[in-house]
């Protein structure tokens, strides 16, 4: 299957919450539905389609990671270039946008730059995802962050660092909220 295809398919929660289920050890089609919590004919649906890609093998009743495909897979997909979403350098000036070219493909964030003034540029864009005098929990943190990048737990450090979020403990967890940065409406995704 050619990268793009591949990327797609893990575009779906389920086929991605059934090789996540699958990644740190071989399960059978009922210890798949325990974890993820899909019915079952959901999880076989989703080990088809990832059997299909040749992501996910078979050993008897079991379903395991295919580290030979997922090698494939991301080989294959680094070959790929997907320019930036024109909606990221939506309210950033052209030397952001192109800052930000740099570190994004379509929508997601390819790589935290090291250097600050880069960094700074990609926290401010993030920033905007975040609105203006409403109060997140770190969950909705988490995953607004982990649209764009795995590493959501240092994009939020970073955030913080920054002063672009600032958060508060909260009843067994943090509460989080913007506090810096630029505001601008950003257009509908």
């Amino acid at each position: 299957m050619e990268s793009l295809g591949v990327l797609r398919l893990l575009l779906d929660r389920e086929r991605l919450g059934v090789a996540g289920a699958i990644a740190t050890r071989s399960r059978t089609t009922d210890e798949i539905v325990e974890v993820t919590g899909l019915d079952r004919r959901a999880v076989l649906t989703a080990v088809g389609d990832l059997r299909g890609a040749g992501l996910v093998t078979a050993d008897g009743d079991r379903y395991l990671i295919d580290e030979a495909g997922w090698r494939a897979a991301v080989e294959a997909s680094a070959e790929v270039e997907v320019p930036m979403d024109p909606s990221i350098g939506f309210g950033m000036t052209d030397d952001e946008r192109r800052v930000l070219e740099r570190y994004f493909s379509g929508r997601v964030l390819v790589e935290i730059p090291t250097g600050r003034a880069k960094r700074l540029i990609v926290l401010q864009r993030l920033a905007l995802e975040f609105d203006v005098g409403r109060r997140y929990v770190e969950a909705e943190v988490n995953e607004i962050l982990g649209a764009f990048h795995a590493d959501w737990s240092a994009l939020r450090r970073h955030l913080v660092d920054e002063r672009l979020l600032d958060r508060q403990p909260r009843g067994g967890g943090n509460e989080y909220w913007r506090s810096g940065g630029r505001v601008t409406d950003l257009p509908p995704s």
